[in-house]
């Protein structure tokens, strides 16, 4: 069964097109080394929680909006190996293709998939 990495960061709302940009590059990026796909999705309706939510979560200030992403792989094997080969790709590197937001804030897990209907 696949598994699932998956991503939530507050970005600079002005930021947005430098955002899809680095998204993009990541993802040829990501797919060379095993993963199957790649999915980035802009906040539209996300709202502040009283006790938690998305936008607590990753600190999300006015001036921000909050992204949801994962990326599919074919195994927890193939995400392991696949990640260090990411990791030390130089296309990925900070002074090569830097983060338009506050990577301290965002938050990110390995999840192995329960159910695929």
């Amino acid at each position: 069964m696949t598994y699932i990495d998956g991503f939530v960061v507050a970005v600079p709302t002005a930021n947005r097109g430098a955002y899809k940009k680095h998204a993009e590059m990541a993802a040829l990026v990501f797919k060379e080394h095993g993963a199957l796909k790649m999915v980035e999705c802009w906040g539209d309706d996300v709202p502040d929680g009283k006790l938690t939510s998305f936008p607590m979560a990753v600190q999300k200030k006015d001036d921000e909006t909050v992204v949801f992403s994962w990326i599919v792989w074919p195994s927890r094997q193939a995400r392991d190996a696949g990640m260090a080969k990411v990791m030390a790709d130089s296309r990925v590197q900070p002074d090569v293709n830097p983060m338009p937001f506050d990577g301290k804030r965002m938050i990110f897990g390995g999840f192995d998939v329960l159910v695929d209907i």
